[in-house]
Formats: structure tokens, sequence, C-alpha cells
């Protein structure tokens, strides 16, 4: 199973994956192949009731969330894909299992609602954290709706404090390049920046470092929100409800409504958010950076931070 692995891997390397999707797929299916060598199998020989009950092993007794399973399903099935095309599997076992599993989830009473809170609680997480690149963080997910991925990828520098904006670097997902952050923003960052200059003794672009002074890592996002939302008691981490939980990207989904009832045009927000336009006519409708800008100064939520 290791040589099909490893062929695996390396088909991905060829077909332009990058580094980390490699290394989260690889790290799915080895604790795959563990559980199936458990239980006399292999991925050759697994069928879909041991799929089913590998999905029930994750779930129940290494107690991960629903996001983390699909993650798993997403690189076993392409794993089946490579084994189906490569003509060592007849078909993909995971298809219909995931598309069942997902099916259910959704359809399962209020466990699918994403956390929403008031800008009141917004503005008390942000102002109870007292680690400033923690409260940084947060502040720029609030103010500015990106993704995880996207603020640990920001370099020092991709920030205009002069105009006040981000500029991302090409990516497939994002369209828009460019978001704005306010004063509010401006102001917890500078203070970021000066501890941060301290910090940097390896001299990393990163604009967000961790305690060893190497890039901030996924992870180190998720606890930081995480643990200002339970300190505030906005987050609890027992709960397998995603109501009862918040993660960064509650504060994408806080963005996005908070704008919308401010009354901030719809395509003004898709574009702050980088979404794909959907309609064919969109993409006649050229929205200028300026306009934007000033759309997005006058709708942001003010936290008082």
């Amino acid at each position: 199973m290791d040589r099909i692995t490893e062929r695996f891997i390396k088909d991905c390397r060829v077909g332009g994956m990058t580094d980390r999707s490699r290394d989260s797929y690889l790290t799915c299916i080895k604790v795959y192949q563990a559980y199936l060598e458990n239980h006399e199998k292999d991925f050759l020989t697994a069928s879909k009731e041991d799929l089913r009950d590998f999905i029930e092993y994750l779930k129940l007794e290494r107690e991960l969330s629903v996001a983390t399973v699909k993650r798993y399903l997403a690189a076993i099935s392409s794993l089946y894909e490579y084994m189906v095309s490569d003509n060592l599997v007849p078909v993909n076992i995971v298809s219909s299992i995931r598309a069942r599993y997902i099916r259910q989830y959704k359809d399962n009473n209020d466990n699918h609602t994403r956390k929403l809170i008031s800008k009141e609680d917004m503005a008390r997480m942000i102002n109870s954290e007292m680690d400033i690149r923690d409260k940084a963080i947060l502040t720029l997910l609030a103010k500015t709706g990106i993704r995880r991925n996207e603020l640990i990828t920001l370099d020092l520098s991709d920030v205009d404090f002069v105009e006040q904006r981000i500029r991302f670097k090409s990516t497939a997902k994002r369209t828009n390049r460019t978001v704005f952050f306010d004063e509010e923003a401006a102001f917890i960052l500078r203070r970021w920046l000066r501890i941060r200059e301290g910090r940097n003794l390896k001299g990393n672009p990163a604009l967000f470092l961790n305690a060893e002074g190497d890039r901030l890592e996924r992870r180190g996002v998720y606890d930081a929100v995480q643990k200002a939302a339970e300190r505030v008691s906005l987050h609890d981490p027992s709960s397998q409800i995603m109501e009862d939980r918040f993660s960064p990207h509650c504060c994408r989904h806080w963005f996005t409504t908070h704008l919308r009832r401010a009354g901030m045009p719809r395509e003004f927000i898709q574009v702050l958010r980088g979404d794909v336009r959907r309609e064919a006519i969109d993409i006649y409708d050229h929205i200028d950076l300026k306009e934007l800008k000033e759309s997005y100064l006058a709708h942001i939520p003010q936290l008082g931070i």
C-alpha cells in the first residue's frame, strides 16, 4: 500500500497540487490506511461498509469536526479516483458514501447554521484580547472578511497603510485581489508591527509570525480565534453544533452579513469577498476601486477598538 500512496502523491505533484495540499492529503490517507490495516483490509479490498465504519471512527472516536471529516473524504476520494484511472479498482467507493453523508448532515435539524454574532459581541471579543498579534488577527478577519489561508500568506509588503488596502498574490480561489481596511484596523495593525519588529529575528517577510519567528500557520489562526471567542462565551469547544462554535470563517460570515445589513450593494460585497461572478453579464459590471473603497468605509461596522 505504501507503493500506491507514493505513486498517488507523485501523481498529485505532477498534477500541480501544492505542497500544503499534498501534505494534508497524505496525512488523511495514512490515517485511513492504518485504520484499514487494523481491520485486516487495505485500499484494494476496502468496501463501502468499511468506509462508513471509518467515518464513524473519525466522528465518534477521534471526535473530529464535520469539516475535518469532509477533508478526509476529499483526500480518500482523490486516491480512489487515481486508483480507478490506474485500473487498480473498478469504482470510486467514496462518491456515493460522501454524497449521502453530506446530504444527511445538511438535512439534519440545526447543526448546519454557521454562528453569527452581533457587532457588540465582535467588539467585546476583540477588546477582550490582550495579545496584540491575536487582536490584529481578529480585527483583520472581521474588517476584511478574508479567508484564513489568505491571512497567513500575507507579507508585510502586501499591506499599504497609505491607501489602507491589502493586495493579495494571485490565486485560483480569489477573483478580486484588493481589499480595504479602516482606521480601526490600521491602528491595531500598526501596534502589532511595533511588536513584530522585535520578534522578527529571522527577517521573515510574513505579516503574522508565530512565537518562533516563523510564518503563522493555519492552526495558529484557528487557536487565536477560538481562544478569544471562548473567553467571552461565544465558543463552546465541547459542542458539535455549528451555532455553538466560533471559527475563523465565522468572521467572514460576520463581515458579509453586517455589510449587507448596513446597505452595501451586493455586487460590492461580492468583489470584496473575492467571489466568482456567477452571471455572464457580471463580467461587464466593472467596479471602480475608488468607489469600492468609499462604499466599504461608509458601511463597515465600527467597533470602538
